[in-house]
């Protein structure tokens, strides 16, 4: 809960001061509480100024969430008109970061809008003269073009990843206008979308779609040369690696690295820059490791500095912590863990895909844990930064997946590849993040016997590789792998425990094929490369509890149980046929939460648990 001080001067009352009314100065002091009282009101309804990219933080910042002016641009007439100028007043209001598709956004229109246009005004503050000015976007879907004081500060596509844009020479004393126009075409299945559907209504496993601004929007003052991103890669031996990227660099600068847990300066790493890189390493003597049960993490100030001067700083955090798959299971830190997942799909009723709050994200994660599982796996969803963020503090493993396209042609290969080269590198240093899944279920590819589409499935691999080489990669989350994956990941949403434990009672023995599921387990032309099993989807068990209301064309994958009892003891059913199958080296259930019209969910969407959550937790104990 945000506090709002209310500062006044009331009149003294001290022996010698002038005599007052006591009727006028008590309605003085009501007048000022019930000021304080409307403050605080209309604070718990704007989205709370938390740091909206925890792990790259700079001291002066300034939110940009609130209300902002807003237009549809159905005939597409804004570029024409001009609308970028900023003179133009738009007719309504909404609350970003929240789509408009969304009751949070004060606007709630699901219908086909493809084009959209934002505006509002903002003052820099003074003591930022002499500073860089960087305008940020958490995530604008699906392209975006901005202007700063009618002059164009550039343009973005990609609708799951962040963007900015150094505004420093459009920026004029007082007021300045920034403009948004956002472009999303709801219909084309070519570009990545993940669950948003390309019809008016949400239907079966998809929902409602997002369009435009989705993720926070912020100012803050960097140095005249300024730090643009630093990977962290820490090792268990206590090494830690920091590679910078330097903007606009003049002068002899050197890079600082200050590891300081619970504020105690523990390494210092120093280099000085070439160009615009700079790599150092610093040695923290026996580290504490991250893990689900001990999300130890260490904090660490960035500066750049010209001579004794500080030219930009930046705050971070990271965590040591390995994954690695070795001997037929996967390893963390070291040592085998089962993985027990639960798909997230990450909606929300009053928000879609925009976590409503910090608590919001910090309930999911806790209720998560308290069901026994150890790990999301966030679905067709790049998540928004803080709840990664969460995830790190509060210990939670996540298997991150790309927002998939849904059709397949040379212009999806080219702005998927580059969204999810954008996307590895604004996560690559969370510790709660253990595997990459570029694809899932085969969208965006959906003839395997095409030779391209199967290159593109094995490039997608071997590029993730390339940019990251400590976490395992899934080349195709459900079915059709090929001979590059890390983990052999399959769905099967088999009615009952014994259907799954005859199913894949030989899965992993010598010479045993692996069973098809929905679709071939196995791309044609390649075989199984000898990678763990892990079933990545299974369950589904609908169930509505009594009172709530069902959903028009509600739906679960393996039928609608009508008591509480009978949908635990199918579940009961399911883990005890998984724990017959020694090849699997983990689990995902469908899933935590119902969504609009699928009711799979362990919670309702409004987040009221189905069932005891100690229940789930002893069933997820059958699994070790």
């Amino acid at each position: 809960m945000r506090r709002i001080r209310v500062r006044a001067n009331f009149p003294s009352l001290r022996s010698g001061a002038r005599p007052r009314n006591l009727y006028a100065d008590c309605m003085i002091r009501c007048a000022f509480l019930l000021f304080a009282f409307i403050a605080y009101s209309l604070a718990q309804q704007l989205p709370r100024p938390e740091y909206p990219q925890p792990q790259f933080q700079r001291e002066q910042w300034l939110s940009l969430n609130g209300p902002w002016e807003f237009e549809f641009d159905d005939a597409n007439a804004g570029l024409e008109q001009n609308w970028g100028s900023g003179q133009k007043k738009f007719s309504k209001t909404i609350l970003v970061p929240f789509s408009f598709e969304t009751s949070k956004s004060g606007i709630h229109d699901t219908s086909f809008h493809p084009w959209v246009w934002y505006r509002r005004t903002f003052n820099v503050p003074s003591q930022w003269r002499q500073k860089r000015v960087l305008l940020h976007f958490g995530a604008v879907d699906y392209r975006a073009t901005v202007w700063v004081n009618a002059q164009k500060a550039g343009s973005h596509e990609g609708g799951h990843v962040p963007f900015r844009f150094d505004i420093t020479p459009l920026l004029r004393d007082g007021a300045n206008v920034v403009v948004v126009r956002a472009e999303d075409p709801p219909r084309d299945r070519f570009i990545p979308r993940g669950k948003q559907y390309w019809e008016p209504e949400s239907r079966g496993i998809f929902y409602t779609r997002t369009t435009g601004i989705w993720q926070p929007v912020w100012l803050e003052a960097a140095g005249t040369s300024y730090l643009e991103r630093v990977r962290i890669t820490p090792t268990n031996d206590g090494v830690v690696r920091f590679d910078a990227r330097i903007a606009a660099p003049s002068g002899d600068l050197s890079f600082y690295a200050i590891v300081s847990p619970e504020g105690r300066q523990s390494a210092l790493a120093m280099v000085r820059a070439s160009e615009n890189r700079a790599a150092a390493a610093a040695r923290i003597d026996s580290p504490r490791l991250w893990s689900p049960n001990s999300p130890n993490l260490y904090d660490v100030t960035f500066e750049l500095r010209r001579g004794d001067a500080v030219v930009d700083r930046v705050r971070s955090y990271f965590g040591f912590r390995s994954v690695s798959v070795e001997g037929g299971r996967v390893h963390l830190n070291g040592r085998p863990i089962y993985l027990k997942m639960v798909l997230d799909q990450g909606y929300w009723p009053e928000s879609t895909i925009t976590p409503p709050t910090d608590d919001a994200i910090q309930y999911d994660i806790r209720l998560t844990k308290e069901m026994g599982f150890n790990g999301v796996r966030k679905h067709q969803k790049l998540e928004d930064p803080r709840f990664l963020y969460w995830a790190d503090r509060m210990g939670l493993l996540v298997s991150s997946e790309m927002a998939n396209a849904y059709e397949f042609d040379d212009a999806y290969v080219d702005r998927f590849t580059r969204e999810w080269i954008e996307a590895v590198e604004r996560d690559y240093n969370h510790p709660s993040i253990i595997l990459w899944v570029p694809i899932n279920e085969s969208w965006g590819t959906p003839n395997l016997r095409d030779p391209k589409q199967q290159q593109h499935l094995r490039a997608l691999y071997t590029l993730t590789h390339s940019l990251d080489s400590t976490r395992p990669v899934i080349d195709n989350d459900g079915w059709e792998h090929t001979d590059m994956t890390d983990l052999f990941a399959l769905h099967d949403y088999a009615r009952t425990g014994e259907m799954l434990a005859e199913k894949y009672k030989d899965l992993g023995k010598p010479g045993a094929a692996v069973p098809d599921v929905s679709r071939a387990s196995l791309v044609p032309g390649f075989s199984y490369n000898g990678s763990p099993f892990i079933l990545s989807e299974f369950g589904g068990i609908a169930y509505v509890p009594a009172g709530q209301q069902v959903p028009k064309e509600s739906w679960g994958y393996s039928g609608i149980e009508k008591t509480p009892e009978a949908a635990l003891e199918r579940l009961r059913g399911l883990y005890e046929g998984i724990a017959k199958v020694p090849a699997w080296v983990g689990i995902c259930y469908t899933q935590l939460t119902d969504v609009e019209q699928e009711v799979n969910g362990l919670l309702t969407y409004d987040r009221k648990p189905k069932f005891d959550p100690k229940l789930i937790r002893e069933i997820n104990e059958l699994l070790r």
